[in-house]
């Protein structure tokens, strides 16, 4: 008996032993969140990420300006579900704090608590001694008022034709500085200038001038303030493979790209006699990729009999559509002996006529060897002679 819990109590030293080596941790800040200052409207996030061991429990708190005392927790849905709590555990906790659509309400101090501590929860417990704090200020300003012209949409009558959007600051609390254009988050050179009133022309109208247009304006002591203007087109395909040549079992790449706004709405089709078949992703081996004003048709392990032919691809949003043809050619694997097998059939064919040519030549046109090459004299030639010598012999 005492023998068996020798060994039992060997046994379980062994596992312990052979257990990692853990050690506590008290939770720390790798990242703390950030003050900013945020136009009405505007969103913002806060991120807090912190290590420890066990990892740590993330709060969330807020308290109005110059009231230290009055923090409250906050949690997600909260301000008529305009809060959002994101957290993630796993070596380090993370958590985000999002805030949409902000109001002049939304200003305060928002502090980020950590805490490892077993009794952390614990009522009794000390907060201040339990969870670890890191503070960040949100200044929400009013946003300035701007004006701006309404969206444009391009047409074929108004095809190569000029137009031009404005704005005009009205209205804020801030000294502005300049004002610039952009055009799909990107800034459009020689634009900028001091006026509150701004404009932008556009002497020939294409597609390719269709996008998002954001007039931008600076301030000295707040967050730039801007407005959109949509200029909408319908689709121009401007790019796509007007043809593609693979081999049988190897893979295929078409694609089209366009220009127009709002991005298309992009499908694929074959052409199967008369009639188009949509294509999409669920066959396994036909692969669809869109991306804002560009697409991609992958086909794999490419099949002779069935997957050549005419394949479509079409661009819609709510202006119009544009649609172009890709023609997808197969090879067989034999090809590249395809030169080779003309030659030899080429080589055979002659060969046959000319071995039918000399089974067809008439027996009187083959030369016996056997046969003198002189004529031989017959008896009628030797009868004749001596008639003739009996006739003399006579007279």
């Amino acid at each position: 008996m005492h023998s068996r819990t020798a060994v039992v109590a060997v046994v379980l030293l062994g596992h312990a032993m052979l257990l990692p080596f853990t050690w506590a941790q008290n939770a720390g800040f790798v990242k703390s969140p950030m003050s900013e200052i945020k136009l009405t409207g505007d969103t913002f996030e806060l991120y807090c990420d912190v290590v420890g061991n066990p990892v740590p429990e993330i709060q969330w708190w807020y308290a109005e300006i110059n009231r230290a005392d009055s923090f409250k927790q906050l949690w997600g849905g909260a301000r008529k579900r305009r809060v959002t709590i994101n957290t993630a555990h796993g070596a380090n906790c993370v958590s985000v704090l999002g805030i949409t659509r902000l109001t002049l309400e939304d200003s305060g101090t928002y502090e980020c608590r950590a805490s490892n501590d077993p009794k952390r929860n614990d009522h009794r417990q000390n907060p201040a001694l339990s969870w670890i704090r890191a503070q960040a200020t949100i200044t929400v300003l009013q946003k300035p008022k701007i004006n701006a012209s309404d969206q444009i949409i391009l047409s074929a009558e108004t095809h190569a034709q000029p137009f031009t959007m404005w704005c005009n600051l009205t209205t804020t609390d801030n000294v502005p500085q300049d004002s610039f254009w952009m055009k799909n988050g990107v800034e459009i050179d020689t634009t900028r200038t001091k006026n509150k009133d701004t404009s932008h022309r556009i002497n020939k109208a294409k597609a390719d001038d269709a996008g998002e247009y954001m007039c931008v304006y600076t301030f000295e002591k707040a967050p730039n303030a801007n407005t959109t203007i949509e200029v909408k087109a319908a689709p121009d395909i401007t790019g796509h493979k007007r043809s593609e040549n693979k081999k049988e079992g190897e893979n295929a790449t078409m694609y089209c790209k366009s220009v127009g706004y709002p991005h298309p709405v992009w499908t694929w089709r074959k052409l199967d006699g008369i009639f188009y078949t949509d294509i999409d992703n669920s066959s396994g081996r036909f692969f669809i990729t869109n991306r804002d004003n560009y697409t991609e048709l992958n086909v794999l392990n490419l099949d002779i009999t069935t997957d050549p032919g005419e394949y479509h691809c079409n661009a819609t949003n709510m202006i119009g559509t544009s649609g172009t043809t890709t023609i997808l050619r197969v090879r067989s694997l034999l090809a590249p002996l395809w030169p080779f097998l003309g030659v030899l059939a080429e080589v055979i064919i002659l060969v046959i006529i000319i071995v039918v040519y000399e089974k067809r030549k008439k027996p009187d046109e083959i030369m016996d060897d056997d046969e003198p090459a002189v004529p031989i004299k017959t008896n009628s030639t030797n009868n004749h002679k001596e008639k003739n010598i009996r006739q003399r012999n006579q007279k």
